[in-house]
């Protein structure tokens, strides 16, 4: 169905895509892999006529394609569900989905009967019931995630681009989006599938096509290759351990920063806990069972009804996030685009941007190449792909992203750090590095709260755990105790226990 042969495409000097080729059936799921950075957006969005290549061929069906503009890629049968969604939030889901090709009455009128009952039929298609008369800001993740699919089905879509939309569904919801995929696939549409999870690769993908720095380096049936060979073919290495050894915490380890009696509301349970010296604490839980509002609520960023803090035995109050700054309490946040950079701003001053007393040459002026200095190395440290420091964040892939807000944080002299889902959109590659510079940072004596949502995440790097349900803590576990079977009877029943 769908044939990209020899693409490439040059931003001027920088050549980020050089010749790759990407064949794709009717009626099959292929995975299109490979690290952050590698292309895989760019060649996507070439596809879905956004970006135009500097050379290459696109056939679908056999037939030679030339793409001005996405409305044209959309004419041809080619749908996309972009990792950031395209949704109006104030609309509904059924004017999202006819937005600007409205269905009419013969006498020009919109025709809300015609396009409800057209969405009622694609919603049905995909075995998906929604509400379809409130702004779809009120839908849940998944929820906008199914608008944006049957938004492509109605434009007749046969090619199906699906980034990475999965990275913010429970595993219910995965697995819903999973059926709807496999229903698709039996209608003969063509999905592309980009994922960083290995795991849903083999669930449910047929083939793979791997990318390695805008290069083709190979494709494959999955049942005719494993999980390493996979890693390998990403990344140009083996990894032979994705988490670093963790050290035994010494009995005698200094409390860093104790939280006590936090209630999220009134009513609401109470919890308490202690972070120490060099330890990773993770914070785990079913999707809204208030991990990160409580971390939210001791940095003075959640309206909690009430929350002590200690900070080296000291009690204070932290009014705003800035409070907790001054103390060295950092944060990544989970939505980078909107909490954690100033997309439009470059590399460079989302790095320095809360920290430029470091750079100061006087009272009124900034060194300005021991910012550029500090920045790149800091760049240097979590492999932040980009030409240079002076590179707009909006034009990184969503890993790099994350990796600049990181980059952010290790550039800093912080003793606290909360990673709110700290690998999220990483591939796997720089998530091995991503956790090595976690360790680095504690094994100076510093430490980590480490919010997620991925088990084996929480298992391999946490020295403890805070199990969450209901928005409080229901038990904390350590050493042999951190087993996934043990954390979910926890997060599912909340039974309360400590085994700290």
């Amino acid at each position: 169905m769908l044939r990209l042969e020899g693409i490439r495409k040059r931003f001027g000097p920088v050549e980020v895509l050089r010749g790759v080729d990407l064949e794709v059936k009717a009626g099959e799921i292929h995975a299109l892999l490979g690290e952050n950075g590698a292309g895989k957006s760019t060649l996507m969005k070439i596809l879905c006529g956004i970006l135009t290549p500097t050379a290459g061929t696109i056939r679908i069906n056999g037939e030679e394609q030339h793409f001005a503009d996405y409305d044209q890629a959309t004419a041809a049968g080619i749908g996309i569900v972009f990792q950031e969604f395209s949704l109006i939030p104030y609309l509904t889901p059924v004017e999202n989905m006819f937005l600007a090709r409205e269905m009419t009455t013969k006498l020009g009128f919109l025709d809300r009967t015609a396009m409800r009952k057209r969405a009622q039929e694609i919603l049905a298609q995909l075995d998906v019931d929604l509400p379809l008369d409130v702004p779809v800001r009120r839908l849940s993740v998944a929820e906008q995630q199914f608008v944006e699919i049957a938004k492509a089905l109605s434009l007749n879509a046969r090619i199906l681009v699906l980034d990475e939309p999965t990275a913010t569904l429970t595993p219910s919801e995965t697995e819903h989006l999973f059926k709807v995929m496999r229903e698709l696939r039996k209608q003969g549409v063509a999905i592309i599938f980009i994922s960083h999870h290995l795991e849903e690769i083999f669930e449910i993908c047929d083939r793979i096509t791997v990318l390695r720095d805008g290069e083709f380096v190979g494709d494959s049936d999955v049942a005719d290759i494993d999980n390493d060979r996979l890693v390998e073919m990403m990344v140009g290495r083996r990894i032979e351990n994705s988490f670093p050894p963790k050290p035994a915490l010494l009995p005698q380890a200094k409390i860093l920063l104790e939280c006590e009696e936090v209630q999220l509301r009134r009513g609401g349970p109470i919890s308490s806990f202690q972070l120490r010296e060099g330890e990773i604490l993770g914070f785990a839980g079913l999707v809204g069972s208030g991990r990160t509002e409580t971390a939210l609520a001791m940095l003075g960023a959640y309206p909690a009804v009430r929350c002590k803090v200690k900070v080296d035995g000291q009690e204070t109050r932290f009014r705003e996030p800035a409070d907790g700054l001054a103390h060295g309490i950092g944060l990544l946040p989970e939505n980078r685009k909107e909490e954690g950079l100033i997309t439009s701003f470059p590399i460079l001053q989302n790095i320095s941007i809360n920290n430029y007393a470091k750079y100061r040459k006087n009272m009124w002026f900034i060194d300005m190449q021991k910012e550029l200095a500090s920045s790149e190395a800091a760049m240097k440290s979590v492999r932040v792909k980009a030409p240079n420091s002076h590179t707009r964040v909006d034009n990184l892939s969503g890993g790099n992203q994350q990796k600049v807000v990181i980059a952010r944080w290790l550039n800093h002299s912080m003793k606290v750090l909360i990673f709110d889902e700290p690998t999220r959109g990483i591939d796997v590659g720089a998530k091995s590095e991503i956790y090595q510079l976690m360790r680095d940072f504690t094994a100076k004596g510093d430490a980590i709260i480490m919010i997620s949502s991925e088990l084996p995440e929480v298992i391999g790097m946490s020295d403890r755990v805070c199990v969450f349900r209901s928005g409080g803590i229901v038990a904390t576990v350590e050493g042999d105790a951190i087993t996934s079977e043990g954390i979910m009877t926890h997060a599912t029943t909340g039974k309360a226990r400590n085994v700290a």
